[in-house]
This record gives structure tokens, sequence and C-alpha cells, in this order.
């Protein structure tokens, strides 16, 4: 009764309910993956059934040895010789088979993580960091692929030894059946009892886990200002207290684990001293033989292990159970939006110039901070209209909303070509722009493979046209490697001037009408940035362009400018222009 009502106490705090509720996450996968487990199963029970059937026979051998049954010795130990063969052989045979199949599935689920991970919305999945999301995608992954085609297998398996162990014992010794079975209510007694603070113990360790793959990812992203700052040595003590807090949590974990071993441990040898003695006494008493006393010896233990091994898949399925759960976090997360796709495929094929308008939009970010309200804005073909104002006022939010990253919580923001309709910004519509955001994220690799990763098709005569369109041409064929220079992470080997001139030729290569400049220009000098914005219209003049900058040294040029300030955005009126342009 008290067991009843802990149970019912559990689901109604939700422990249990969210257990379940991950496990059967884990088992649509599995479903996926029936036939693997299906061999998993076969497998394991050929094992199972060629153990027993090598027990059984070594009883026989025994017994023709001891002169029981000496007539029957040859054709036991023949049949022990082949058994013992055909092991190794299905056991080498299934080895191969069996890495095909994990590796499979280990590799689908995780494409499959990754690829809902990819397409869920930003600004949800912007609450994790870069180095947890690495860990789920990693960690958690295997621990739920090595659950699918271990712990169902397992499961089963344990049961058919379990049964079948049981059914020969109680064919040779009823008693004997019930001495082994003695420590089952101990062992279930004790996983009840372990297996919520296993499973509290599994989140603390996957999440300081993550904490410690977050600090390494932040410390090598970094690691030019760490140095730059003096902070060697604080980051190596910041590490080291990292590690601390991990090894405390894992220590603490295997101080339970061991306990609750050797307490099982304990029960299981008590209990196979007891069936040993019960073979001794019935050896004594002339009952059994001698190849009978080792068969129950062998059985025994195989029966107590099977039984431990099903009560301490527990901890197993908890471990996963908890993967799952960190895992379905993020793969449940939003998908970004798509609206009107085939309208924005329309437009997209069209490859006309594109004019983008937002009507009295208003956001914020679910922190709760307002960034913009009924904030209106247009930019049409072959104009360039910069957004100027103070950091963190919503520039960089507004290119975010133009490219559907996030979504404006009141008015319109549409994208339309002349004479067709309006489309709404989506994530549909995202292919009408090419951004250049502010911190110019190169891949590492040569330049060309980053040009190449906007347009794979692209040729070395496109690529070095858009170069010499973001004035970046002399300085890639000065180097003797040419567009085979290689470029290392975060853009490492070339100046913050070269990597903005790079990453807007990425953005030109992929030739979008609309181009959207985040300071994209902040580290170059006045001429070379008039330069570019030259060539990006003289060139294309169907093109719209929408910049977001600090510096007025180009506002000259611009058809429109927007200054947003506490939220509102509005037109500056040329005397303010020109006033701002000669305070500069």
């Amino acid at each position: 009764m008290e067991f009843a009502k802990k149970i019912i106490r559990k689901m109604q705090e939700g422990a249990l309910r969210d257990m379940m509720r991950e496990l059967n996450w884990i088992y649509q996968y599995g479903l996926r993956y029936k036939a693997g487990i299906l061999w998993y199963i076969c497998l394991g029970a050929l094992g199972i059934i060629t153990g027993l059937a090598g027990s059984v026979i070594s009883k026989y051998i025994i017994d023709a040895v001891t002169g029981y049954d000496a007539p029957g010795l040859l054709p036991a130990a023949a049949a022990y010789v082949f058994l013992q063969l055909f092991t190794i052989g299905s056991r080498a045979w299934s080895s191969l088979i069996s890495e095909k199949i994990v590796i499979k599935v280990d590799q689908e689920i995780r494409a499959d993580v990754y690829d809902k991970i990819m397409d869920a919305d930003w600004e949800a999945l912007s609450q994790f960091h870069s180095g947890d999301l690495l860990n789920r995608v990693d960690n958690d992954v295997s621990s739920v692929s090595s659950s699918v085609l271990g712990w169902v297998p397992d499961f089963v398996t344990r049961i058919l030894q379990f049964a079948a162990t049981l059914g020969i014992i109680l064919y040779y010794d009823p008693t004997l059946a019930l001495l082994a079975l003695i420590s089952a209510p101990i062992t279930l007694a004790v996983s009840r009892n372990v297996s919520k603070r296993i499973r509290d113990y599994n989140k603390k360790i996957r999440k300081v886990s993550s904490d410690v793959m977050v600090f390494n990812e932040e410390s090598f992203q970094n690691v030019q200002m760490i140095k730059s700052f003096g902070l060697t040595e604080t980051y190596k003590k910041k590490l080291r207290d990292v590690q601390e807090t991990y090894k405390e949590i894992r220590l603490d974990y295997n101080r339970f684990h061991v306990a609750a071993s050797s307490g099982m441990s304990l029960v299981g040898s008590v209990v196979a001293m007891v069936c040993f003695g019960w073979g001794i006494y019935r050896l004594w008493t002339g009952h059994i033989t001698y190849g009978t006393m080792t068969l129950f010896l062998q059985l025994a233990t195989s029966l107590a292990g099977a039984f431990s091994a099903l009560v301490y898949m527990v901890p197993t399925a908890i471990s996963a159970a908890t993967a799952a759960g960190r895992l379905m976090s993020v793969t449940q997360l939003p998908k970004e939006k798509r609206i009107e796709e085939e309208k924005a495929e329309e437009l997209i094929r069209a490859k006309k110039g594109v004019e983008v308008r937002t009507e009295g939009i208003s956001f914020q970010y679910e922190t709760g901070k307002q960034v913009l309200q009924n904030a209106s804005f247009e930019a049409k073909p072959g104009e360039i209209v910069a957004i100027v104002g103070p950091s963190g006022e919503g520039k960089t939010t507004m290119l975010r909303i133009l490219l559907g990253l996030v979504s404006a919580a009141e008015g319109a923001v549409t994208v339309s070509a002349s004479g067709e309709e309006a489309v709404p910004v989506s994530a549909a519509t995202r292919r009408l722009f090419s951004y250049v955001p502010q911190d110019n994220v190169m891949f590492a690799g040569s330049i060309g493979e980053n040009m190449r990763v906007i347009k794979e098709e692209a040729t070395d005569e496109q690529i070095e046209e858009a170069l010499r369109k973001a004035c970046a041409y002399d300085f890639v064929h000065k180097n003797p490697a040419g567009l085979q220079s290689p470029i290392r992470e975060n853009g490492g080997g070339f100046s913050e001037g070269q990597i903005q001139r790079l990453a807007i030729a990425r953005a030109l290569l992929v030739d979008a009408p609309v181009l959207l400049l985040d300071e994209a220009t902040s580290a170059l000098d006045v001429a070379t940035e008039r330069k570019i914005l030259r060539n990006i219209l003289d060139k294309s003049s169907c093109k719209t362009c929408i910049i977001t900058t600090h510096r007025p040294s180009v506002l000259s040029m611009c058809d429109r400018i927007y200054r947003i300030s506490d939220g509102k955005m509005e037109v500056m009126d040329p005397a303010a222009v020109e006033q701002m342009i000669m305070d500069f």
C-alpha cells in the first residue's frame, strides 16, 4: 500500500510522468529501427541458448568422467567443442554486422537531432549556449542511440535468460530455484529507493559536463582576448574550478553507486553461498551427481545475474531518459515560420528588384526588452538606405526581422517586386537577402571554399568578379595561393578589414536582390567603403542595399537615412544628416 501511495505521489509530482514521456520519445526512435532491434534480440537469444546448452553439456561431460555415463563422454565432448566453435564464429559474425547497425543508427539520430536544431526558431534556440548544444548533440545523442539498440534488446534477452534458467533449475530442483530468488525482493526494494537519486545525479552530471564544454569552447574562441588582457592564469584557475565541481559530483555519485552495488553484491554472495550449501547437501545425500552440482552452481549464478541485470537496467533507463529529456528540450523548440512559401519562391525565381517595407512594427525579445515601437521603413531597388543610431537601440534587430530570424509582434513586414503582390517576410523569403553580419563570420578553409559556402557551383571567374566589387581582388591575388589561400578559424591570417571585404564579396557572389550590411565596413577606410558601395549599385542598379552604421562618412551616398532611438524609428531630414556628417 505504501509503495502504491509513493508511485501516485511521484506521478503527481511529475517525475514519473516526465520519465515515461522521455522513454516514449526514445521508443519512437526505436520504431524506426525495428529490424536492427529484432536483430539484436535474435543475437542475444542465440547467446543465451548456446550458453545454457553449454552448461547442460558440461554436466554430462562431468558425469561421464566420474563414471556415471562413460559411453556418453565422446558425444558430449564433441557437442561441447562444436558449441564453443559455433559461439566464437557467431560472435565474430554478429560483431561485424552489429557495428554497421550501431553506426547507422547513431548517425541517423545525430543527423535528425542536428536537423531539428537547425530548423528551430532562432530566438528560442539562442537561449542555449553553443557549447551546451554541442554536448547534447554529442554525449546525449550517444546515450540515446545506445539505448535504442541496447536497452530494449538487453531487456528482452535478460528476461529470456531469467525464464530459461529458472525453467532448467525447476526441472532439476525446485528448492534450489526458490533459494536462488531470495535476493529478488531485496533487490526490488533497493532499486525502488535509489532510482530518484540516480536520476538526480544524471541530471547534475550532464549539466556540469555541458558547463565544462561551454568553458573550453569559450576559452578557445577568445584565446586572443584572454592573452591580450593577461588573463591566462585566471582562466587556468577557472578551468580547475570547473573541473573540481565536475569531480565532486562524479565522485559523490561514484560513492553512492559503490555503496548500492556493494550492498547488492553482498546479498548476491549470501544467496550464492546458500545455493552452494544446498548443492553440497544434495550431493552429500546422493540426490544429485557431480555434473548436476556443477550445473546448479552455473545456473544459480546465471539466474541471479539475469535478475540483477534486469534491476540494474533501471539506472541505464534513467540515464537514457535524462539524455532524451535534454534532447527534447531543443528538438521540440518551435520551428521557424515559413509563410506563403509558393509566393516567396515565385518572387525568388523572378530575379527582379525587390522592395522591402515595414509598417508599424513593434518588437521585444523574450527577455522583455522593448526594442522597436510602431516602426515603419522602406527600401527600394537601386537605393542605399541607412539605419543609424546608438548601440543597442535596434539596428541589428531590424535586420534580423527582415531576415525572418525574429518576428514582429505587431505590424507588417513585406517584400515585393514591381507590380506584384507583397509577400510577408519569413524564413521562406530569406534567399532574397545577402547578409554581412557584424562579426564577418569566416569558416576555417580556403578563400574559395568560403566563397562557395554561399554558392557551391560558383566558378573562379564569378568569385573573382565578386572580389573585385568588394575591393578584395588585389590582396587575394598577391598571395601565391590565390583562392586557395587558407583562412584559419575566426578569420585568422587576415586583417579585420580584409575579412570584412571577403565577407562582402561572399554576400555579393550569391547575387540576391537585397544586400544587408550590418556595420560591415567599420574596419575600412572611407575611400574603400565608398568605392564598395558604388560598385554594388553601379554594376547592379536594381539591387536594394540596406546598411547599419555608426559612421556618417557614407551617409551622403544614401537615398534615405533612418534613425532609431528609444524604440522609435524616423527618417532624418537632410539638414540633420548634413550636420551629422559635418560633426563627424
